[in-house]
Order: C-alpha cells, then structure tokens, then sequence
C-alpha cells in the first residue's frame, strides 16, 4: 500500500475542504519549504492527530504475549499434522510478540528448530538451537535440544562435533542424577542410538561424493563507466528539455550485455493488507502469510527461521547482524512508530527512511542549498530547462542535476534529492495529504523524545551544540523541520521515482514438481541511477532484481546512439493504448513512444486489440464493432452486444477461479473436468489467441502435472506457450518463464530429448534477461546435467 489507509485520505480531504479559500490557494502556490511552513499548524491535536491514532490501533506492530501463545498452539497443532513448514512460520510469528532474553522465546526458537530439522534445514536448526540456549531455554529440558544438535551434525557429516554434542548431553544427565520417568528414558534410547550411529559412520565413512556435473558459469564482460556509479562504459548521460536526464548507448551493445548494477540506495518491504484490521475491537490475530513473514526487512533474503525485532513485532530479518545494522541506521528510530507508518503507507515510510540513512548533516546540507537565491540554480525543473536553453558543452555533465563537482553521477543522497518531485504538478489535495502525513510522522518522532536519535548523524558544529528554541507544544524544531521537508520532497518524488522490487515467486500448491511461478511486488525503492531511464511502452531493456540490488540488461540489440528505456508498467503487450496513456498519466507526461504512435497516428490495431477479441458465438469468425459487434462472415451476419460477450467472459473467469480452488482441495478430477467445459465454452466466443485461451491451457497442464500425467501436461503447456508467444514475442521473458516450466514437465515425464532442447531454448531467453546467475538458469543447468549423465543406451531410447 503505497498511499496511506482510505480513512486518513477521507479525514485529509475533509480537512482541506473545511480551510478557507485564501488559505487553499496558498497552500496550491507554495514552494515545498512553505507548504511545509503553513502545514505544520493545520494538524489539530483533537481532530486529525486524534483520528490517525484512532487508525494506528488497527495496525498491530507491539509486542503481545497472548498473540505468542496463540501463534506458538497453532504452530503445535500444524507440528503434530507434520506440516512442518506452516509451523515453522508461526513459530516466528510467536517469537516476534516475545520479548528478547525471555524463556518463552528461547522455547519458540527451540520449537523452531525441531520443525527445521523435519525439513532437512540442518544449518538452520542449529542456529535456532543455539538462539534457543542463548536466551535461557529451561535448564530441564535441555537434553532434548542438544541430542536434535547432535543429530544434525551427525546429518552433516560433522562426526566429531556430533560426539561432542553428546558427551555435553552425557554429562549433563549424569549431574541430573538417576531418571526413570518414561521421557528420560527415551531421551538415553537417542542418545545410545546417536551413538551407535556415529560409530558406524566412523567406521564405514560415506565416499568421497563427485562435484555435481561441473556447471560452467558464464562470466559478463563488464567495465564500469566513469561518470555514472554502476553503469556499464557503454552508456553515457545526456540531457535535453524534451526527455530530461537519459542514458545513451555509447556503442552498440548486445542483448543479454549487462548496462548497469545499483544496489537501492533505500528500500522498505511492502507489508501486506492482513496488518490493517477492519475492527479495533477484533482480537483474533491472522495467520495468513505475507512478504513481511517471509523476506528480510533490511536486505530482502528470502526468510526461513526470522530473528525478530527487540522492540516491535513487526520487523524480522534474516540474521541478527541484519537486525542490527538496521537498528543502528534506521530501525532504532521507526520501531516505536511502526503502526502509524503501516497506516500512512509505503511512500511515507520510504521518505522516512531516506532521511535517517542519509543522516541529518546531509539533508539540512541539501535542504538549504535548495532556498539558495538564485531558484533557477536549486530547482531540478528550472536547472533543466536553464540547461536546455544554455547548453555549456565545456561542462560535459558538470550542470547536469544530481552530479556532483566532478561531473559524477553517483548513486547517492544528492543524487536522490535531485529526482523531480513535481511539486507544481501534483493535485493540490494530494500534496495535502502528504503534508499533514509528514507533519504527523515528526510530530510523534518529538513527542516520543526520538529527535535525538534522528539528528544523531550530525557532523557539522552548527547542530551539534544543543539548542534552545521557543515553540510552543505542537510546533516541531527547527531541525524536525527541515527533516520534514526533505520527506514531503521524497514523498512526491516516488509518484514518479519509485521502483518496484520484484521477485519470482510460487504461486498456488507447492505440493507439485513443477514449480509455477510469478513476479510479485516485494519492495518500494530510490535508484537514482536506475531512475534516470525514461519509459516505453515497448523498451530494449529487461530489469532483475536479487535482493536489494537492481541489475539492467539489454534485451534486444541497442546501436550506438539509440537511448535506453525502461517500461514504468504499462507495456504494448499487456495494453491498449488508451489504458496505457491513462495509467501513465500519473508520472505527468504523454508517452510518445514508436508503439503509442504507431496505435495513435496511424489505423493499426494494438497486439491486444487484435488477439484480446471476441468471436461470433455462432461460425467463430472474427466479430467488430464498439457497443455492437457484427460478424465479419457475410454468410452469418449475427451482432452481439459488447456487454453480453463481456458479461459471459465475467461468468468464464468466475468458474476458472472455482476449478483453480479445487485443485487446491486436492481434487484434481473435478478441476479437469471443469477447466475442460471452461475452454469448450471459452472457444464459442473468445478468438482462438486470447491471452485466456492460453492460460486454461496453463492450468490445466498444472492439473496433469499434479497427476503425474506428464505427456497430457506437456501437450496442454506447449498450447499455452504458442499463445503467450504471439502476445509477447518468441524471445521474451514471458516466454522464457513458460519454456522452464516446460522444462521440469519433461524432465519429469522422462523425454530426455525434448527436455534438453527446451532446457536450450529456456537458457538462451532467461540468460538475457535474467542473466547467467539467475536461480532459473542454475535450475536449468543442474536439470540438463542430470539427464546428460544418464546412462548412453537410455539417451539413444528417448
């Protein structure tokens, strides 16, 4: 959610309505600095303050330890049905509402573990052990975790550590004293059994195994330029008043050749709907997963066993070293403000965010260049267009904004600070709304005594002596302010600026062995540099994501000259062209791209239009027309109206959505035989190359493929890939994605020649867009290792 909850937005509205007339065409003129002046002021303590506090109780982010019992039973009753990732997930979910150091976490850890080591996670488990003997876990029950310890170092071949492990358990039994309850007991079965084990293995080691088929990695050419932080040399930075700051092939460049790596210079985890309740008298807690469950808060690693915040029950991470990274930059000053940034939304937490990364020195440093006298020279707009008339070829990228004195581009505050936030082209509410959202955010940081720990940064002499301001009980500090308004600048600037980080991630039963996966928003990022691309709704570049570093390829061939574009969302193949110009209307330009007028100036119908149409419900032919559609077959003449055929096409999505639940149910007969009327009704009124036709074709290949029927599954994907390839192109990502599900479909049916041709295929698309190191490649490449190492008389059968 990157706007903050609808009643805020509905209580912001009011509240501008309600101010006077004189006072509105005030606050719509202001530059950012007295937007931010005359919105201090206009944030009543009984009325908006009240009302915003009344919505942070709905987010739950504290500490609650009737949630860690609740989580930690519901991880039980999942433990004792052997669903063992489930629990695993709520045990962290019971340790997050613990308090740090307490018995009751050491137990969720240790819990935890025992769920982890089910999974096979050995490395893991035994990280979990050791948090659970670090925070005190019961002297009592010790033996137990420490036989599970001995067991996974057995698993790993640690043999001496393993004997080690038990002779700790030894002892500690023998200072217990006798033990004959019937639990003692099992726990000297194990520990006699564990024994015998390490035995064996010390005495008949396991061989020696082979590296497994020596997977070559492609290494990338790569030479980094000199005047923009991680671009490749092949590009250069130019600018004119039309586009703005853009990036330039320098040279002819490759597809698949990498262009630029930039890690975020701030990222911040979208949350997920389930932490904003509907009720704040409902105190049932939610054991729905969301991507705050299952990545890092800080470096965005995929999560299994999280270490939990010391504050807040909200914020997990991957190890305690992440956690306390974040707590030194920036987590120390947002934990006790994590239910009013929950309900003001991604942008207002990412402003916040920049701000205490960048530290105070730097932004008041900035902040004050920009009221500088002359405002052509402190304004991004103005400088650009002063550039445009002005040009100073000796400069090279000296004036360009964002650079430094040495005519560098780096990716850095100064070069955040100089991203366009538009002021003067955002609604007058909607800047509004973003002020008073701001003015709350500082007015608890100074309620809650954290103007330290924000202004904590500072190297300059001029705030570090302690200052002595009169202000009365509501208004913020000299230096809150200027924190402020840097954060109503960032706010506006990510309307236009902010990157989405994607991960490709599964979708629906993981039960399968084929793994259906698609890209998902993760998190809300500043790239400066990656900012610097302009849109198209038909680009020549493709953009990965690992963890919190973006990285761009080219993916098709760029000659010199030609600039580089990204595409913000709205694409060719996924539009038509009023869509797209609707959706990008909110980054306040008029794409003009080569596929906009192509659509626009000329009679040619978008790859959507032509393939997304219906077809006559009686012969099939292809049908025309806006509100009524007529046959295009003579012989037929038949019309329909256009909200029949859209109200059917409603009803065919609806009965798709019920097959897909039972396949989830485990009923995979009744999911065929619903999906297969779905695609016999879908073919009386849906063209044969509608994007829907394809995906029937993809769910039911799923169903086959849960089966194990994986000739039927092959034959309905490869339906489905002849689809998606006439919308997206034969060497697109899309088609990449659909070629690696393929891949494991005939690799588990055992078509060893089928499979290594399409593995082929599916690396030489994913490598140019992905890159050679993606997960998909390595997947692709250990399931061709494996079947060419299959014996030769099975290779010539197949």
């Amino acid at each position: 959610m990157a706007l903050p909850v609808e009643e805020w937005r509905l209580c912001a509205a009011r509240r501008w309505a309600a101010l006077e007339p004189a006072l509105r065409e005030r606050l719509a003129a202001a530059s950012l600095h007295d937007t931010l002046r005359l919105g201090c002021g206009l944030l009543r303590p009984e009325a908006e303050a009240a009302a915003l506090r009344r919505l942070c109780r709905r987010a739950r982010a504290g500490k609650e330890p009737a949630a860690a019992r609740f989580y930690r039973e519901e991880g039980n009753r999942l433990f004792g049905r052997r669903h063992y990732g489930a629990a695993a997930r709520l045990y962290s979910q019971a340790a997050s509402h613990e308090l740090p150091g307490s018995p009751e976490v050491s137990v969720c850890f240790a819990n935890r573990s025992a769920a982890l080591f089910h999974l096979g996670r050995f490395e893991v488990c035994l990280e979990d052990i050791a948090r659970a003997e670090s925070h005190g876990y019961p002297d009592r029950l010790l033996p137990k975790i420490l036989l599970r310890k001995a067991e996974c170092l057995l698993c790993l071949g640690r043999l001496q550590d393993a004997a080690d492990a038990l002779s700790v358990v030894e002892n500690k039994i023998a200072m217990d004293g006798i033990m004959t309850s019937p639990t003692h007991q099992a726990l000297l079965k194990k520990l006699s059994q564990l024994k015998i084990k390490i035995h064996e293995k010390e005495s008949w080691p396991e061989p020696a195994r082979e590296a497994c088929g020596d997977i070559q990695r492609k290494s990338e050419i790569w030479e980094e330029n000199d005047s923009i932080s991680g671009a490749s040399s092949s590009l250069s930075l130019n600018f004119d008043i039309e586009r703005g700051r853009h990036l330039v092939a320098s040279q002819d460049i490759l597809p698949g050749q990498s262009l630029l790596k930039e890690e975020a210079f701030v990222s911040v985890l979208c949350p997920g709907e389930s932490f904003l309740l509907q009720d704040s008298s409902e105190t049932a807690w939610d054991t729905r997963v969301t991507n705050a469950d299952l990545y890092c808060h800080r470096c965005l690693r995929q999560l299994l066993a999280s270490v939990p915040c010391r504050g807040c029950s909200y914020a997990k991470y991957c190890s305690q070293n992440c956690a306390d990274v974040a707590w030194e930059q920036y987590h120390r000053t947002e934990c006790s403000l994590g239910a009013l940034l929950l309900t003001l939304g991604v942008f207002c937490h990412v402003a916040l965010r920049t701000v205490l990364l960048a530290g105070f020195a730097e932004v008041s440093r900035l902040v004050e260049w920009s009221h500088g006298g002359d405002k052509d020279l402190h304004n991004p707009e103005a400088r650009c267009k002063h550039l445009s008339e002005a040009p100073d070829t000796r400069a090279g990228t000296r004036g360009i904004p964002g650079c430094n004195d040495n005519g560098q581009y780096q990716s850095s505050y100064q070069a955040v600070f100089n991203l366009l936030p538009h002021a003067e082209k955002h609604s007058p509410e909607h800047k509004f709304l973003c002020t008073l959202s701001v003015v709350a955010i500082c007015k608890q940081l100074q309620e809650a005594g954290l103007e330290v720990a924000v202004l904590n940064q500072e190297s300059s002499e001029k705030w570090s002596r302690p200052k002595i301001c009169e202000k009365t009980s509501d208004e913020l500090s000299p230096e809150l302010k200027i924190m402020a308004e840097a954060m109503l600048r960032h706010v506006l600037q990510l309307q236009c600026n902010a990157q989405a980080i994607t991960v490709m991630q599964e979708s629906g039963s993981r039960d399968g062995a084929v793994v259906n996966k698609k890209p998902v928003r993760l998190a809300t990022a500043f790239f400066p540099v990656l900012s610097l691309l302009n849109h198209s709704c038909c680009p020549n570049i493709s953009v990965s994501f690992s963890g919190t570093a973006a990285t761009v390829r080219a993916s098709q061939p760029i000659p010199s000259g030609q600039e580089i574009f990204h595409c913000y969302g709205p694409h060719r193949c996924r539009m038509r062209v009023a869509e797209r110009q609707q959706l990008l209307s909110q980054y306040f330009f008029e794409c003009r791209c080569q596929a906009c007028l192509d659509e626009l100036e000329s009679d040619v119908k978008s790859v959507v239009s032509v393939r997304n149409s219906f077809c006559c419900p009686s012969c099939q032919a292809p049908i025309q027309g806006e509100d009524m559609l007529c046959c295009s077959n003579e012989a037929c003449a038949i019309s329909v109206s256009r909200e029949s055929l859209s109200h059917h096409l409603r009803d065919l999505q609806r009965q798709i959505k019920k097959a897909l639940e039972l396949l989830r149910d485990r009923k995979a007969d009744q999911a065929i035989k619903m999906l297969l009327k779905c695609r016999m009704d879908a073919g009386n009124f849906l063209s044969p190359e509608h994007l829907l036709m394809g995906e029937m074709e993809d769910h039911l290949a799923q169903v086959y493929a849960t089966l194990g029927k994986w000739q039927e599954a092959a034959r309905h994907l490869e339906r489905s890939i002849e689809i998606v390839e006439m919308h997206h192109g034969p060497s697109s990502v899309e088609i990449g994605h659909e070629l690696f599900k393929l891949a494991q479909i005939l690799f588990n049916g055992f078509a060893v020649s089928e499979a290594l041709s399409t593995i082929q295929r599916a690396e030489e698309i994913l490598s140019v867009h992905c890159g050679p190191q993606s997960t998909q490649i390595r997947e692709l490449q250990e399931m061709k290792t494996c079947l060419l190492e299959l014996p030769r008389s099975v290779l010539q059968r197949t």
